[in-house]
C-alpha cells in the first residue's frame, strides 16, 4: 500500500461558532496531538488544502447564498442558524474547508496517495444550498462530489455518511441524479428530522438515496449488518468510481450529543468494507471527510482506527467475517426490522436486494 493523504489547515481552526461550542477549534488541536504520536506517521503524507473558488462552490449551493457568506468576514459575530455562527475566519475556513475535500478526493483520484482523510472545519452535511444549518456552513462533500462529476468527468460516486445525524443537506443536493449514491445510517428522530426510509430519491435519482434511520442504542453489529446487508450489496451494483465517506465520530459511545454504542472497532471495520469494495470498482479511490464528533478522545481514537484501515487497505472478503481487531456480533430486533423496512423500499431500484 502507499502512504494515506492527510489534508490539514492552520484556518480551520478560526472559525468559531462562539464560546462553550460543541464544535470547536479544539477538535482538531486534539486531532493534531494524536497525528503527532500517531505510531504510523511515516505512512501519512501531508496534502495542502486549497481554497474553493466561486464555480466549484455554486455547483452545490446558490450564488445568493456564497456571497451572504463571503459578508461575515465583515463582522465579529454573525448568527447563521440557532447552532451554527460565523466569525470574521469563517469565510476563509469554510472557502478552505471545502477546497480541502476537493484536494482529499484529488490525492485518490490523481493516484497521488492509496486513500486521504481531510481534518475540515467548519463541518459540511448538513450545509443546503441556500442555507447552513447545524455546525455546516459549505457542504464540503458534495463540493468534493460535485468537482469529481462536473472537472473530473466521472458517472458514479458513492458517499457513505455514517455520522449520528442525517446529512440534509448532501441528500437533497443530489437527491434527483443518479450519479451520486448516497448512503446514511442515523439515529432517528433526531436532528434534523430527515433521512426517513422512504426518503429514496426522485425522478432519475429513484433508489440513489439509501436512509437507515435507527432509534439510538446500536452498536457495532448492528451498524455492520447495515454495511454487509444493505450498502455493500447495493454499492457493488452501483460499481462506483470514487468513494467519499462523510465520517461522523458523534456514533461513538461517549459521544455527548447523541446515543449510539460504537467503539472504535466498529470505526475500523466500517472502513476496511468500504476499501474493499473500492477494491473492486475503484481501487484506493477512497476520501474521508471529517463531519461530527465531540468527544476528544472518542473523537481521536476513531480517526486512529479510520486511519489504520486505510492505511491496511483490503483485506480478504468482507463477507468472510472480522478480521483480528474488529468487530463482530449479531444486530438487534429493532436494527433487523429497519434493514427490512429499507429493503423493501429499495428493492424496486436493486437486484442485488
Amino acid at each position: 500500500m502507499g502512504k494515506v493523504a492527510i489534508i490539514r489547515d492552520p484556518l480551520y481552526r478560526k472559525h468559531s461558532n462562539g464560546p462553550w461550542h460543541p464544535e470547536s477549534p479544539e477538535r482538531l488541536e486534539a486531532i493534531d496531538g494524536m497525528l503527532a504520536a500517531f505510531p504510523r506517521r511515516s505512512e501519512l503524507e501531508e496534502v495542502p488544502a486549497r481554497d474553493a473558488d466561486f464555480e466549484e462552490l455554486a455547483r452545490v449551493h446558490t450564488q445568493g447564498y456564497i456571497r451572504q457568506i463571503e459578508a461575515t468576514r465583515e463582522r465579529d459575530h454573525t448568527v447563521l442558524d440557532p447552532d451554527t455562527s460565523a466569525n470574521r475566519d469563517s469565510w476563509a475556513a469554510a472557502v478552505r474547508a471545502a477546497g480541502g475535500a476537493i484536494a482529499a478526493a484529488e490525492a485518490v483520484l490523481e493516484g497521488r496517495a492509496a486513500g486521504s482523510f481531510a481534518f475540515l472545519r467548519p463541518p459540511g452535511h448538513h450545509a443546503e444550498a441556500d442555507r447552513a444549518r447545524g455546525f455546516c456552513i459549505f457542504n464540503n462533500i458534495a463540493v468534493a462530489a460535485a468537482h469529481a462529476l462536473e472537472a473530473r468527468g466521472l458517472e458514479r460516486v458513492l458517499i457513505v455518511d455514517w455520522d449520528v445525524h442525517h446529512g440534509n443537506g448532501t441528500m437533497h443536493s443530489f437527491y434527483d441524479t443518479r450519479r451520486v449514491l448516497y448512503m446514511s445510517v442515523h439515529q432517528y428522530p433526531h436532528y434534523p428530522g430527515t433521512g426517513r426510509v422512504e426518503e429514496s430519491g426522485r425522478g432519475e435519482g429513484e433508489g440513489c438515496t439509501v436512509n437507515v434511520p435507527l432509534p439510538g442504542g446500536q452498536n457495532d453489529a448492528d451498524y455492520l449488518a447495515v454495511f454487509r446487508e444493505l450498502f455493500l450489496p447495493i454499492g457493488r451494483e452501483y460499481a462506483p468510481q470514487l468513494i467519499l465517506i462523510s465520517a461522523g465520530f458523534d456514533v461513538h459511545r461517549h459521544d455527548p450529543l447523541a446515543g449510539m454504542d460504537v467503539s472504535n472497532r466498529g470505526f475500523r471495520t466500517m472502513t476496511r468494507l468500504l476499501v474493499e469494495l473500492a477494491a473492486e470498482h475503484c481501487p484506493g479511490q477512497v476520501a474521508v471527510m471529517l463531519e461530527g464528533g465531540y468527544d476528544h478522545t472518542a473523537l481521536t481514537q476513531g480517526v486512529a482506527a479510520v486511519l489504520g484501515a486505510l492505511l491496511d487497505g483490503a483485506g480478504p472478503a468482507g463477507e468472510a467475517g472480522a478480521g483480528p481487531g474488529e468487530a463482530a456480533g449479531e444486530p438487534g430486533n429493532t436494527t433487523r426490522q429497519v434493514i427490512d423496512a429499507a429493503r423493501r423500499a429499495l428493492v424496486p431500484f436493486w437486484k442485488a436486494l
